[in-house]
């Protein structure tokens, strides 16, 4: 079985027109998973990555299980009010809203190799504000992966200046 066949896609949801394609599947099948975090971390291993930074908040199982595989330090990208200590934050649309992102201000080193992680590549928008955030600290985007791309959206596009892969492209 193929990686795609193993996400299970949502009609209307979270709203009307929208085809929600769910990972949870993906995420629940053992062989899946596994194979999912391989294919994202084979080609890291040789980029000397410091840091994955992993967005909220289905980018948290990809991206901590990726910081793990390649021996990396994780930085949790969250939506506002969840951290702790002092933040940095970035609004941003999303392809139905728009969303801030916060992350803590000393997380990430200046000259640190940072590979950002996420679930999902639909207008690249979550993305770019990761991106933002990373380069505000200092940090050296080297990478950025995820799990599933939705091609006709754009995002692969709106981070055309950065090294972006996906898993699974529908």
């Amino acid at each position: 079985m193929e990686l795609k066949d193993r996400i299970r896609n949502i009609p209307d949801f979270p709203q009307k027109g929208v085809l929600f394609r769910d990972i949870t599947t993906l995420l629940n099948d053992a062989d899946g998973y596994e194979e999912l975090i391989d294919r994202i971390s084979e080609g890291l291993r040789e980029l000397d990555i410091d840091i994955v930074v992993a967005l909220e908040a289905r980018g948290f199982t990809v991206g901590a299980a990726v910081a793990y595989a390649i021996h990396a330090g994780l930085v949790i990208a969250r939506k506002p009010g969840k951290l702790p200590c002092e933040a940095i934050s970035v609004n941003y649309g999303l392809e139905y809203g728009s969303d801030t992102l916060e992350m803590h201000t000393d997380a990430i080193k200046p000259g640190q190799r940072v590979a950002i992680i996420d679930d999902l590549l639909a207008t690249g928008g979550t993305a770019l504000a990761a991106v933002k955030l990373v380069e505000r600290t200092g940090g050296n985007i080297v990478a950025i992966r995820f799990a599933v791309e939705l091609s006709d959206l754009g995002g692969r596009e709106a981070l055309s200046e950065y090294d972006v892969d996906s898993v699974i492209v529908f």
